[in-house]
């Protein structure tokens, strides 16, 4: 008995009446949302930041005034601390914003898509590709991981 089960699991294996341009525009799709995500992550890595940033300068302002240097501490304190990044937000808020214009609706449109129109299944484009590129029988090559109880 074979270990390593032949070929995409239902989860990925395309369903019937599923052409192909319907697969590789849910590919395109999907493409397009994963860098939606990338494009989120590095707005929380602003987000986390630009307030790393800001309570560093905390400590600025102690070491302004413990070098005797009140007024560029009391400067610091007034003009950057806890100020804006664009009119009347914080990074929290530009975060915010991004996921309720953004990227939710078009998380949920996606998802929508993939459901109706591929019955729910994830990364076919994908899934046919390492079937198209995979070597039978070599060890490295397997579609799937190892039946259960092998």
């Amino acid at each position: 008995m074979n270990e390593y089960p032949e070929g995409p699991d239902r989860r990925h294996r395309r369903p019937e009446g599923v052409g192909d341009r319907t697969v590789e525009a849910l590919g395109a799709l999907s493409k397009a949302l994963e860098t939606t995500e990338r494009a989120r992550g590095h707005l929380y890595s602003f987000h986390q930041l630009t307030g790393g940033a800001d309570l560093e300068l905390d400590r600025a302002v102690r070491l302004l005034r413990e070098a005797g240097h009140p007024e560029w501490a009391e400067k610091v304190e007034a003009e950057i601390l806890g100020r804006n990044v664009i009119p009347g937000h914080w990074t929290f808020q530009i975060v915010e914003a991004y996921d309720d214009t953004y990227y939710r609706p078009f998380w949920e449109l996606e998802r929508g898509a993939v459901s109706e129109l591929a019955l729910g299944r994830d990364h076919l484009y994908e899934a046919e590709m390492k079937e198209a590129r995979h070597t039978p029988g070599h060890p490295d090559h397997t579609a799937r991981p190892p039946a259960a109880g092998a």
